[in-house]
């Protein structure tokens, strides 16, 4: 039986790879060698040449927040614009609340 496959990504590449899941091995870019970041099952790669939609992408990866399937419910809501990301900072800043935690809010307050 084959083990099931999750997306890792090269942000400064702008290239996604589905590979085997493993906590243990550190993946590598191969394309500049740099370490791939583990984004999860449940998610869509954008355009290598979309920009914005991978500046928007790296906001919540930074943050810790990834593309993980939760039951039948999916990821959940992530921010697909800058301006959306540029709101729940704003409200995080406002508000005290995590930053993580307002980028995954359906709506803000």
């Amino acid at each position: 039986m084959a083990h099931p496959k999750t997306s890792h990504v090269c942000l400064p590449c702008r290239a996604s790879y589905k590979q085997p899941y493993d906590s243990h091995r550190q993946r590598v870019c191969p394309r500049c060698t740099r370490s791939l970041i583990h984004v999860g099952s449940a998610f869509a790669t954008p355009r290598r040449r979309d920009t914005a939609a991978w500046r928007t992408l790296s906001v919540p990866l930074h943050a810790g927040i990834g593309f993980h399937k939760s039951c039948c419910g999916g990821p959940g809501y992530r921010p697909r614009i800058l301006s959306e990301v540029r709101e729940r900072m704003t409200y995080a800043r406002r508000s005290g609340e995590p930053f993580a935690r307002s980028l995954v809010r359906y709506e803000v307050p």
